[in-house]
């Protein structure tokens, strides 16, 4: 069974060749490179399954200490869990067809290589955001899809609707992310740790209206990620974007992260039936 960290790692080197090189590189090899590192993922994301088989429960694997504080620790860990294969295989797979079918559209496209750097460094951080073991490597992950989401919107750069609909997205998208952001400070000091596994086992003893808090927030992330009353403003401006980014970013992948994180926290939220009325509310307005 390959190490999960060859799944997002793939990606990442397709970003680096046709970012540094794709200039000099024919468009025949930038795009075989920038298709071969998602189909790549997505084979080691079924030869992980496989060896895994079956998933009863989170297999874990853990590289180095981040961040060391007295008794607070912040590894950089990956997991999979059912939840997190669904996801794998969904973007993997989806972003694999999507990058196949950008070949031909954007063919004649002078930033052809430009644009493939970044549908794999998108790929990249998702995958970081679902394979993360942690709150600190998830919001690696979405902050690094919110970056990529930037760069992809506002393609086109020469257009002025294209750099108003980029600039639109990620600062709404910071909105969200600082609602994420406090719900990480008060999950560090009501469980003084941010792993997932420690912080779900002990919510059940924690008061109810400390986990509505954190809950709350992080639906305030959901909200900007997946596009949710209020923070929606930004998603029809972002199909100035090339059509495979909104199939990509809009319909498979980046809009689901803030519904993956509400199904990982899930376990917050249960202890909290006011969120999850808040959650029902506010998908029901959405929709």
């Amino acid at each position: 069974m390959p190490p999960l960290w060859l799944i997002p790692i793939l990606p990442l080197c397709g970003f680096l060749i046709n970012g540094l090189f794709g200039r000099k590189l024919p468009k025949t090899v930038v795009g075989t490179i920038a298709i071969i590192a998602p189909l790549a993922s997505f084979l080691s994301v079924m030869l992980v399954l496989n060896g895994l088989k079956p998933l009863d429960h989170a297999h874990i694997e853990r590289y180095f200490t981040w961040i060391q504080s007295g008794e607070f620790r912040v590894g950089c860990d990956f997991s999979v869990d059912r939840l997190t294969a669904i996801m794998l295989l969904v973007i993997t797979g989806v972003g694999s067809l999507i990058h196949v079918y950008s070949a031909g559209y954007m063919a004649d496209d002078p930033g052809f290589a430009r644009y493939f750097a970044y549908l794999n460094l998108f790929m990249f951080f998702m995958l970081v955001l679902v394979l993360a073991a942690n709150f600190l490597v998830l919001f690696v992950g979405w902050e690094g899809v919110g970056l990529a989401s930037y760069l992809l919107i506002g393609f086109w750069f020469d257009r002025k609707s294209a750099t108003d609909a980029g600039n639109k997205a990620f600062i709404v998208n910071r909105i969200g992310d600082f609602g994420f952001s406090l719900a990480m400070f008060l999950i560090v000091v009501t469980f003084g740790t941010l792993d997932f596994g420690t912080v779900f086992d002990a919510a059940a003893g924690k008061q109810q209206g400390v986990l509505t808090a954190i809950a709350l927030l992080l639906l305030v992330g959901a909200c900007g990620k997946s596009a949710q009353l209020p923070l929606y403003v930004w998603l029809p401006d972002a199909m100035e974007g090339p059509t495979p980014v909104s199939a990509l970013i809009h319909a498979a992948t980046m809009v689901t992260a803030g519904v993956y994180l509400v199904a990982r926290a899930s376990v917050l939220f249960v202890h909290s039936g006011t969120a999850l009325n808040i959650v029902a509310i506010v998908g029901v307005l959405t929709a």
